[in-house]
């Protein structure tokens, strides 16, 4: 089986270290003066104690002064601040000012990463060597994203490598939420020079397994807090998208785009086709589909997808070795929860593009494989790089 997992691959990481006159908190390698960057008042409010670990919030910046906020609940993004066309940092990730408004937040996933399986498994089930596994199924009648408990949840091992690079380490124990054998993941992120938020996943087992990891970062290229996503304009890679069924889970089949409102090969804006009369848009209520990237060698880095913020010049390239992308517009967003910079995370104020293998694919034997098994080494990488419209 031809698998990228087991390519040991270049590190994106860069080494270089940014001077900084202000004090530095030796354990979380943040400056004293960035959190008002972010609207993240008090740094305090990720310190918590959970499961008997210690969450906190940590920084990355770059020496265009990009900065990107993170918190070791979940591994995930709390925040993203590139410049816009008129210099002024814009932060293109929503997220909230605490772990507890995480905690209690209707949607799980903001900024987190994601595991062990990305995306959905079909009523929860799926098989290994003739073995029949059970997944709690959270997105009734299917798992989605890991189960009841997935990596969002959880609080990982952190090492601030440099001023640029943040690691995160989690040991998912064998049968955790169903999942066979002890899975220990690395998750590196790294804000380079070129204003690119890196992401590195690593992961090896002593049990085969499944394993599908992704992250589960929502965009506004205007800024958090600007309104709608459909005047975004979206390119996608990918001349064919897997088709699902009323739940989601796809049919099993790979179709073409041309014709229909998932033609995103040539840059439209998201909402000109986004309530055509089209059973797949009904379905997901809007885009939340996945696509199959062109030139998709798996482990081969490829260009997946463009999308520009219409307001703020702010342009987004999706890299990737995945085969796979789900775009999702926000369509399941309803202004339940209050993100940082005071804004409610109304309908369709913000977009996924996540890299991954195919949902359901351990069920659905045409799709690229998602085993893992004993020996084998589990490594993809992800690049989301930010520049100016020109």
């Amino acid at each position: 089986m031809i698998l990228h997992r087991t390519l040991i691959l270049p590190c994106f990481c860069l080494l270089a270290l940014f001077a900084c006159n202000s004090t530095t908190n030796k354990d979380s390698g943040i400056n004293s003066d960035s959190s008002s960057i972010f609207n993240l008042k008090s740094k305090t409010a990720f310190q918590k104690i959970i499961d008997g670990k210690k969450t906190d919030l940590y920084f990355l910046r770059n020496k265009n002064n990009a900065e990107a906020a993170l918190t070791n609940y979940g591994a995930r993004i709390v925040s993203l601040s590139v410049p816009d066309r008129s210099g002024k940092l814009t932060d293109v990730v929503v997220g909230f000012t605490g772990v507890e408004a995480y905690q209690q937040s209707t949607e799980p996933y903001f900024g987190a990463t994601i595991g062990r399986y990305g995306n959905r498994i079909a009523g929860g089930r799926f098989k290994l060597d003739g073995q029949e596994y059970s997944i709690f199924i959270n997105n009734n009648p299917n798992a989605l994203h890991g189960g009841k408990k997935g990596f969002q949840d959880v609080v990982w091992d952190v090492r601030q490598v440099n001023d640029q690079t943040l690691e995160f380490s989690y040991l998912s124990k064998d049968m955790e939420e169903g999942f066979p054998g002890n899975l220990q993941v690395k998750v590196i992120y790294t804000l380079s020079d070129d204003n690119e938020l890196m992401i590195d996943y690593k992961a090896s087992t002593d049990r085969k397994t499944i394993v599908n990891l992704t992250n589960h970062a929502f965009f506004n290229l205007n800024g958090e807090g600007s309104g709608s996503i459909l005047n975004h304009t979206l390119q996608i890679n990918a001349e064919q998208y897997t088709p699902v069924d009323s739940t989601l889970i796809p049919l099993g089949k790979i179709e073409s785009v041309a014709g229909s409102p998932f033609d995103f090969r040539k840059a439209v804006k998201i909402g000109d086709r986004i309530e055509d009369n089209n059973i797949q848009l009904k379905y997901g209520k809007g885009y939340d589909h996945n696509y199959v990237l062109n030139l998709a060698e798996i482990g081969v880095m490829k260009s997946a997808a463009i999308a520009k913020g219409d307001q703020s010049g702010i342009v987004m390239e999706v890299f990737t070795q995945e085969p796979g992308l789900q775009f999702y517009s926000g369509n399941f967003m309803q202004g339940k929860n209050t993100f940082k910079g005071g804004s409610k995370d109304d309908f369709r104020t913000a977009f996924c593009l996540e890299t991954q293998h195919f949902p359901d694919s351990p069920n659905q034997p045409a799709f690229p494989t998602t085993v893992l098994n004993p020996g084998e080494v589990y490594k993809t990488n992800t690049v989301y790089k930010f520049s100016l419209n020109k």
